[in-house]
């Protein structure tokens, strides 16, 4: 018998499940530009980074190692890895309270670092989360006998 979550965890588990939405997409978002970024320094040909507040102007391209300002590169790759960290942190609670197997975990967890999954998956977790709780909330309403009202 699997384990499932107690009725007096739903607030709970609705409360991770928002984490980890807006953690699922801010994630995805900042991979997205983590990928651009890697695209845009590593091609032969291209290889620049994003500098803000150079000599250059307020925001621009220069060529890879020549930054002399803010490295909005490395920015990026700095606020992903942290955001990656509440990803990690929000799966975890999700997958605690919902009570499910070690592998779901770890598939969530490739979201942050596979493009594109983190958002597919903020669709299917958050859909399979709803349905469960108000299938749950639906089965508990029916057994249990309301009261009569005067």
């Amino acid at each position: 018998m699997a384990l499932e979550p107690k009725i007096k965890d739903f607030p709970r588990v609705r409360s991770a499940l928002k984490l980890y939405q807006v953690a699922s997409i801010i994630t995805g978002v900042m991979l997205l530009l983590l990928c651009a970024e890697m695209l845009l320094k590593y091609i032969p040909g291209i290889a620049v980074e994003l500098q803000l507040g150079g000599p250059q102007g307020f925001l621009a391209f220069v060529p890879a190692g020549t930054t002399v300002a803010v490295n909005l590169s490395m920015g990026i790759l700095i606020a992903h890895g942290w955001f990656y960290v509440l990803y990690l942190f929000a799966d975890f609670q999700l997958w605690s309270r919902m009570r499910w197997p070690f592998s779901k975990f770890l598939v969530i967890a490739l979201g942050g670092v596979i493009p594109l999954l983190s958002f597919f998956l903020e669709v299917r977790v958050s859909r399979e989360v709803k349905t469960y709780l108000a299938r749950r909330e639906a089965e508990i309403s029916a057994t249990t006998p309301s009261e009569a009202t005067h």
